[in-house]
């Protein structure tokens, strides 16, 4: 399963405004590994940055100059976005500009949506977390991900901030979910799993005493994350 982490910084916040995209990052997820693949490109807006702008992301206009027209870096973009899951916080405001400079290159391009699925990350916080902030920095609180170098927005170091807090957040329960109802499945149409007796016996690697401290802190998170209740620590005291 390939995702990626996208992010974007822009001139202000209404593309119907004239605004435009300034920055993007985007950082590769793999089986939910975070791997080194990167893409990063600041793009030159032909435009002024507004001031409000300029003091969330310290981004000048000026310092945009020689950088290159979304035109330019727009195949490079998609290629790299094909077919994956986006994850956004906030995705309606970064694929909206984002569609925005799309339809600028031509309809041929068409929309975000024709290249890959989009996951909103503002929206599963809001439904796990109802009624608290859900902002970035209120995640990173939340899921003890260090933001402490973050002093301005920036579009690499936001995705990259983000990539630990979705993997933080998921757990990756919806595998293991996924798989327990296999088992039902196949309890209820008869099918059985045979093992081999004769197979070797698989090695057991003992964790080491920064392991356990580090999944026990890991364990903690969770309940923490789902009001007291972790169904691993239950059967660990069992």
């Amino acid at each position: 399963m390939r995702q990626i982490v996208l992010d974007t910084e822009t001139t202000g916040l209404e593309p119907e405004q004239g605004h435009r995209i300034i920055e993007i990052g985007c950082v590769e997820i793999l089986n939910r590994r975070k791997t080194d693949r990167r893409f990063h490109v600041y793009v030159n807006p032909d435009r002024e940055i507004d001031d409000g702008a300029f003091n969330v992301h310290g981004i000048s206009t000026a310092s945009l100059a020689d950088k290159p027209y979304f035109a330019d870096i727009a195949q490079n973009f998609i290629d790299f976005i094909r077919d994956s899951e986006l994850i956004i916080h906030n995705a309606p405001f970064d694929v909206g500009f984002i569609n925005v400079e799309l339809k600028k290159l031509g309809r041929k391009w068409g929309k975000v949506e024709d290249y890959c699925a989009v996951i909103d990350t503002l929206v599963m916080a809001r439904e796990k977390h109802p009624g608290q902030k859900n902002n970035l920095d209120a995640l990173c609180n939340r899921y003890e991900i260090d933001n402490s170098h973050r002093d301005l927005h920036g579009a690499l170091l936001d995705a990259q901030i983000l990539a630990d807090v979705y993997l933080a957040m998921t757990g990756g329960q919806e595998t293991l979910i996924f798989d327990a109802s296999l088992e039902q499945q196949a309890t209820a149409t008869g099918h059985t799993r045979r093992v081999d007796v004769n197979r070797k016996r698989l090695r057991v690697i003992e964790p080491t005493a920064d392991e356990l401290v580090a999944h026990k802190q890991y364990l903690d998170r969770m309940q923490a994350a789902n009001g007291g209740q972790c169904v691993w620590i239950d059967s660990e005291h069992a």
